[in-house]
């Protein structure tokens, strides 16, 4: 298993090339990008022996089924969880129809087949969080700032 170089606070996945973490597993490649997270505790609370915060590295791909480690990476909202099967699994499938939420601090809570543009980069996502107050410093996506920096008790919910 490897982990990539990201730090959190890299540059905007948008304006540059994202940095992401990496970590290999025998079934299944999980990625992180660090400035996307906001904290949901979908991974943890759904798969603790995969992803524990107090170990490094905080991600172990092998310690449950590849398609379990799936299953709980599409739980997060953000997308700044991501994977990629090793050979022949099913890579993730965006949600149809595509949905828009926003949830009650303002965050857009977007699912679906999406392209995701700013300046001249454009990214291909299927779960994203984007900045719905304009504070962001990382836009288009969410990172806490201004009135999106309160909590929302129902992020998780969009699955």
């Amino acid at each position: 298993m490897t982990e990539g170089t990201a730090e959190p606070g890299a540059e905007s996945p948008i304006a540059g090339k994202p940095r992401l973490k990496e970590y290999d597993g025998e079934g299944i490649t999980v990625t992180f990008e660090p400035r996307r997270c906001l904290h949901a505790a979908e991974c943890v609370h759904g798969l603790p022996e995969v992803f524990d915060l107090s170990r490094r590295p905080w991600v172990l791909p092998d310690a449950a089924e590849p398609g379990r480690v799936a299953e709980v990476i599409r739980r997060c909202p953000s997308g700044a969880l991501q994977y990629h099967p090793v050979e022949g699994g099913a890579e993730e499938r965006p949600d149809v129809p595509t949905t828009v939420r926003r949830t009650p601090s303002g965050r857009l809570v977007v699912r679906g087949d999406l392209l995701v543009s700013a300046g001249q980069e454009t990214r291909h996502e299927t779960r994203v969080m984007l900045c719905g107050c304009g504070a962001s410093g990382n836009q288009p996506y969410c990172d806490r700032s201004g009135p999106c920096a309160e909590p929302d008790d129902d992020v998780a919910e969009e699955r």
